[in-house]
């Protein structure tokens, strides 16, 4: 059987969760993390444990493939990252995803599943903010394991790592 793969870009992108609530969509970006090369960066109070048990029982089969950094707050996670000027995505702009900068180690900002990205980080990090549009007036938002992916399997498709595929098999 034959596989279509992806040859992980360098440097990868650096995918941002702050405040994540729900574990299996957390684990669900971890494995989309490890299919695309990308690093995983935990931002703040988690809504639930990452030691092994738990791991395991949320299943996060893939959680041992990925390059996974815990961060105490926002700022704290940029400055380790080296990044000033980060893709911020949330339902509350008028900028659609695919308008953003993405570029190779691109750091993309998702926030908590309830709330969102909070006010404060928006407004700290002006023109940084784009939304995934959906049907109106009906869904607010994508889950946020799809939003990151939709908008990861983008950058990588922007930056031609899509177009460095390899077969195998």
């Amino acid at each position: 059987m034959t596989k279509l793969r992806l040859r992980p870009p360098a440097p990868g992108f650096r995918l941002v969760l702050v405040e994540p609530e729900i574990p299996q969509n957390t684990g669900a970006v971890a494995r989309l993390c490890a299919a695309t090369g990308s690093s995983l960066h935990l931002v703040g109070d988690l809504g639930f444990s990452t030691d092994e048990h738990a791991v395991r029982r949320a299943g996060l089969d893939y959680w041992h493939l990925v390059d996974v950094h815990r961060h105490r707050d926002l700022d704290e996670c940029l400055a380790a990252l080296g990044s000033p000027a980060p893709i911020l995505l949330t339902a509350n702009t008028d900028r659609p995803f695919w308008e953003a900068p993405f570029a190779p180690g691109s750091v993309m900002v998702f926030g908590r599943e309830s709330t969102g990205l909070p006010d404060a980080v928006l407004a700290a990090h002006p023109g940084r903010a784009y939304a995934i549009p959906t049907a109106l007036g009906s869904v607010r938002s994508l889950n946020l394991a799809c939003a990151a992916a939709v908008v990861v399997y983008e950058a990588l498709r922007r930056t031609g790592d899509l177009a460095r595929t390899a077969i195998e098999g």
